[in-house]
């Protein structure tokens, strides 16, 4: 199910981005979250401070939602986002 990601990169530029679920477009509205989520295609991420790690695959919500919120500072997600991955999980931007 889509849902919408509010953040900011460290720049402090800020995006809103609708992660689709889709392999071809996984994020859209920010070329830059587009990016950086083709950039971490096939590397492990944890999907919670504690675990579970999982390989970034574009069609997987909560692997896309785990790069977001570990390489930007995630302000908001909307309804629809996986209940295991919240912000409030969000460690501070490297």
């Amino acid at each position: 199910m889509p849902f919408t990601v509010t953040g900011s990169f460290d720049d402090g530029a800020a995006y809103q981005v609708l992660v689709t679920g889709e392999a071809d477009r996984p994020v859209a509205g920010s070329r830059r979250a587009a990016a950086l989520v083709e950039l971490q295609h096939g590397r492990p991420i944890s999907l919670t401070p504690t675990g579970p790690v999982r390989a970034v695959a574009p069609g997987d919500e909560e692997t896309v939602l785990a790069v977001l919120q570990t390489y930007t500072r995630v302000r908001e997600t909307g309804p629809g986002a996986p209940r295991q991955v919240t912000a409030a999980a969000t460690p501070e931007v490297r």
